[in-house]
């Protein structure tokens, strides 16, 4: 595909809409692609440094702490199945479209500034392998998976597919190698189970925290809503899935990790899974290190294509120029704001200090949690406008609420 020769008859703003491609499976798989990731390859030894043998029911409660605006989420995107998913949320609860476009950008920023800091740490990668210099890698990464995203939205996701099951794949395989054929160093089993009280809560509750941000990603999937089959029984199947696949697979690989791993080594280290096979081959720690590569890049792929439509729905909602909303009719994907998302990608990954940018992103992930839960309770106050949509109790936002504002303040602290 010729993405540069793409012409002005080939680009239209509103004769050509999104093609709906994406079915439950496909859509999970995305999910999981955004949200099982670099989160959970490097987390492991943070949380078991605060919560020691009981990481795994930190990330359980973690789970439990998401599952709230999860079901807020499946709610407001069969509402509105419709691109930059919050911004539309944030505009139809509060009837303010410039709230409703700080949201969309924020939603968009936070996109770009992680996949970014994920091009980076998979060209960092790819510089210990190739020895190529690390800012060519990255814009090459980029460039890339900006080309995959341009290709079309089956096509891409099913590229995002495939990765994300090379990725999972590679828990998989931890959780088995750790169970069942690394020497065991760690804990048993039983002693990951706490007791019913006593001070390591405190240590737990702290864990729960950090463990959050492994589960962020799985909100992305609203932004895809307009290429969806079926949206209001696909997507809250397709969230739920990813969110219970999500925390069974982090519960698994945290657990198979304290029992191969002495703790106090796994505390310590910044490539924690990779520990697991350190009784293995030479060529069993390189198969892992691909895959690791690998999960990095999907990272990028998916973010961008999130941050795209983000961009292409605030144009097609007119709180963006209408340039943004044009759509190749080629591929029907938003070419221009994915042309757009692949620049400003570059541009951070290469000009600023995207480690302190990407430490702010989670803050503005909790930020529109607060704000999506808050819309949906007053979408439930002006009463059921009727129609085939996904329900949820009024209880579900106003925990949605509470948990991300707890989460958000203790961020600063």
């Amino acid at each position: 595909m010729q993405t540069g020769q793409l012409t002005t008859d080939q680009l239209a703003p509103r004769p050509e809409r999104l093609r709906r491609a994406l079915n439950t499976p496909l859509l999970t798989l995305y999910g999981l692609g955004v949200t099982v990731g670099a989160g959970i390859y490097v987390l492991v030894g943070a949380t078991a440094a605060q919560a020691g043998p009981f990481a795994p029911v930190s990330f359980l409660l973690a789970a439990v702490v998401v599952a709230f605006t999860a079901f807020s989420y499946a709610e407001l995107s069969t509402r509105h199945p419709v691109s930059a998913g919050e911004a539309a949320y944030v505009e139809a609860g509060f009837g303010a479209g410039w709230l409703a476009t700080l949201v969309g950008l924020a939603v968009a920023l936070s996109g770009m500034v992680s996949a970014a800091a994920v091009a980076i740490g998979a060209a960092g990668y790819l510089h210990d392998l190739t020895l190529v210099p690390q800012e060519v890698l990255t814009v090459l990464v980029v460039g890339i998976m900006g080309l995959i995203a341009l290709w079309g939205i089956a096509q891409s996701v099913t590229v995002a597919a495939i990765i994300t099951v090379i990725e999972i794949s590679g828990l998989i395989l931890v959780i088995l190698w750790g169970f069942f054929v690394a020497p065991p160093q760690g804990f048993e089993l039983a002693e990951m189970l706490p007791p019913l009280q006593g001070p390591h809560w405190i240590g737990i509750g702290a864990a729960s925290l950090l463990a959050f941000f492994a589960f962020v990603g799985f909100e992305d999937m609203a932004n895809v809503a307009e290429e969806v089959k079926d949206p209001a029984h696909t997507l809250p199947r397709a969230i739920l899935w990813t969110l219970a696949l999500a925390a069974i697979l982090y519960v698994a690989t945290t657990a198979a990790v304290l029992v191969a791993v002495p703790i106090e080594t796994l505390a310590t280290s910044s490539a924690p899974l990779l520990l697991v096979f350190d009784s293995a081959s030479g060529r069993m720690q390189q198969v892992f290190a691909v895959v690791a590569i690998v999960a990095t890049v999907n990272g990028v792929l998916i973010q961008m294509i999130m941050a795209s439509r983000v961009l292409y729905g605030l144009a097609d909602r007119q709180h963006l120029p209408a340039v943004l909303a044009m759509v190749s009719r080629r591929t029907q994907t938003p070419a221009v704001a994915t042309v757009a998302v692949c620049l400003i990608t570059v541009l951070l990954a290469l000009a600023l200090p995207i480690e302190a940018l990407a430490e702010r992103t989670a803050q503005i992930v909790l930020f529109v949690f607060v704000l999506v839960n808050a819309a949906l309770l007053r979408l439930k106050q002006a009463g059921d406008p009727g129609g085939d949509f996904f329900r949820v109790p009024r209880l579900v936002p106003v925990l949605g609420v509470l948990t991300s504002v707890l989460l958000w303040g203790t961020s600063f602290l």
